[in-house]
């Protein structure tokens, strides 16, 4: 009986520090490059794009084709950071605690 009440107290507290992760890493920010840093993106957590820079050095006619694979590639630079903190806080949030391995967390 214990045993359950220790269980049912640690996955409130993990509840309750799962909602306060969330409410961070949607709050942060995450910026991605390309190109030498002439094409930035600036990602929320939500991996929302939040701002794109390009630098007016590749604003040519004829290099539409390599402004878009720069700001593709920005975007997923961007993108793999934030999964990366992610995954780094959600390991954090669950140390210690016997998840089954594989098994994905709501978010």
């Amino acid at each position: 009986m214990k045993d359950i009440m220790s269980l049912m107290k640690q996955a409130k507290e993990m509840q309750s520090k799962m909602e306060n992760m969330q409410a961070e890493l949607a709050a942060m920010e995450v910026e991605g490059f390309s190109g030498g840093g002439l094409v930035k993106v600036t990602m929320n957590g939500n991996a929302e794009m939040a701002s794109l820079m390009i630098d007016p050095s590749l604003l040519k006619e004829d290099e539409m084709d390599i402004i878009e694979d720069l700001v593709m590639a920005a975007h997923n630079d961007a993108k793999a950071k934030l999964d990366a903190t992610k995954a780094e806080k959600t390991q954090e949030l669950t140390a210690g605690l016997p998840i089954p391995p594989g098994m994905k967390l709501p978010f």
